[in-house]
């Protein structure tokens, strides 16, 4: 009985060890010195492993959109809308939702291996006897350089599946141009651009996280590693999404959606 109730309470126990640990990092992102050569190498090799896969995801998001609401406002003879309904839909829910996934898929899976990979050669350990905290010099600028790098996914995907969808409903829906354009400002609005990019700045902070967290309790060698990668990964994907309903709900009772 005792080890049936240890079974099931043990996902309450680790999800109070990644919010502790998610404390520890929020006090460790303002401890000095702070590793700039580190968040920098960290930046530039997230964005060098994710830029080009959000590209191209980026391009049929917002064609999928563009397709079915080009359709679904045609049979309500409102075909003047359907740029401005494709623009709401990539920044306020396609953008940092296609951004959180490669983010947590390509950036989170790297951030994870390298902390596991460290923890199982003992370097943690070595770096906590050497009176080197691994959260202030390893992982808070992983979680930053994963913040910064997010918010700017998040401006190209937008841009990439605005521009995606305008010729996909121009080419395959003889959508008018001039219209597409002309209906931006019918229902989206700035608020709009900004919860998007409050979106994908959480979700970059929610990826390294839990990348980081699952990477530095890594046991088991090679194997426990590869393990902690795909653990973290599944887990990001579940909390992204319920993070992005919690924060639309939110949004949408503060910014009422625009009417004309």
């Amino acid at each position: 009985m005792s080890s049936t109730a240890a079974r099931v309470l043990a996902p309450v126990g680790t999800a109070g060890k990644l919010f502790a640990f998610g404390l520890d990092v929020g006090r460790g992102l303002f401890r000095r010195p702070f590793q700039l050569r580190e968040f920098l190498q960290q930046a530039w090799f997230i964005a060098s492993v994710t830029i080009i896969p959000t590209a191209l995801v980026a391009i049929p998001f917002g064609a999928v959109i563009a397709l079915q609401v080009g359709g679904l406002i045609k049979q309500f003879g409102a075909q003047s809308f359907t740029g401005s309904a494709s623009v709401l839909a990539v920044i306020q829910q396609a953008g940092p939702i296609a951004t959180a996934l490669l983010i947590a898929g390509a950036g989170g899976s790297a951030i994870a291996a390298d902390l596991g990979a460290r923890k199982i050669r003992e370097e943690l350990d070595a770096m906590m006897v050497l009176g080197i905290d691994p959260i202030q010099r390893l992982v808070a600028p992983r979680v930053l350089a994963c913040m910064l790098v997010a918010v700017f996914l998040n401006g190209m995907v937008s841009v990439v599946g605005v521009a995606g969808g305008y010729v996909f409903n121009v080419i395959l829906q003889d959508g008018t141009p001039g219209a597409y354009l002309a209906s931006f400002t019918a229902l989206a609005q700035l608020p709009d651009v900004w919860i998007g990019m409050v979106k994908a700045l959480i979700f970059g902070l929610i990826a390294a996280i839990v990348a980081s967290y699952k990477g530095m309790n890594a046991a088991g060698g090679p194997k426990g590693v590869g393990d902690a990668v795909n653990e973290s990964v599944v887990i990001t994907f579940l909390l992204l999404f319920v993070v992005n309903f919690v924060l639309s709900t939110i949004y949408l009772q503060v910014v009422p959606p625009k009417t004309g």
